[in-house]
């Protein structure tokens, strides 16, 4: 009878655990863990500089960083001069390269023989991040983030004759370093509130 007693209490207590467990939302207790450097409540995020001659790209990694701390909720984002800490970003580089080449030669008859043409682009991205305290202007946390990516030429009409008015690949680069500007700040976010 003691053993029965036993085993059903040890039932009791692990269904408890698991239920304890199951009720807390994980996202909730990862949040607990993160913080600012120097556990600073009030950001706020100017619009990052850029030193890339690609214009306009700056809203995107600004907002990006806006939007994972308005996300997280681990500090509130305010007006510049309501904050304590400012987190400054910086475009340092941005570079274009063409990937992967197609050559025309005798087998395509869409184009003259000889004709290069790119079929992929790479983007190569260098962003620098720091946060300020708004008081003295001492820097508490510093860090570079580099992204890469690939992406297909815009096609028009034929599949191979990929060389098309430069605004089709203008979005297309737009569109993809967006994408990169989420990842980037996704991880600057991180970074920025691990450990601390």
């Amino acid at each position: 009878m003691d053993a029965i007693f036993k085993g059903s209490r040890s039932i009791l207590i692990l269904s408890l655990l698991c239920l304890q467990l199951l009720s807390g939302c994980a996202y909730h207790l990862g949040v607990a863990s993160r913080t600012i450097p120097g556990g600073y409540k009030q950001i706020s995020v100017p619009v990052f500089k850029n030193k890339s001659q690609e214009p306009g790209l700056e809203v995107a990694f600004t907002n990006g960083l806006i939007h994972e701390f308005q996300r997280s909720r681990v500090a509130r984002v305010v007006d510049n001069s309501l904050s304590e800490v400012a987190v400054m970003g910086t475009i340092d580089s941005v570079s274009y390269l063409p990937g992967a080449k197609r050559v025309a030669g005798d087998s395509s008859t869409f184009l003259p023989k000889g004709t290069v043409i790119a079929s992929e682009y790479r983007i190569l991205l260098t962003v620098t991040v720091k946060v300020v305290r708004q008081a003295d202007g001492t820097q508490l946390w510093a860090g570079s983030f580099t992204g890469e990516r690939t992406y297909a030429a815009p096609q028009v009409t034929l599949a191979g004759v990929n060389s098309v008015d430069p605004l089709y690949n203008l979005s297309a680069r737009r569109q993809n370093i967006d994408l990169m500007a989420n990842d980037l700040m996704l991880e600057a976010h991180d970074r920025i509130t691990e450990n601390f």
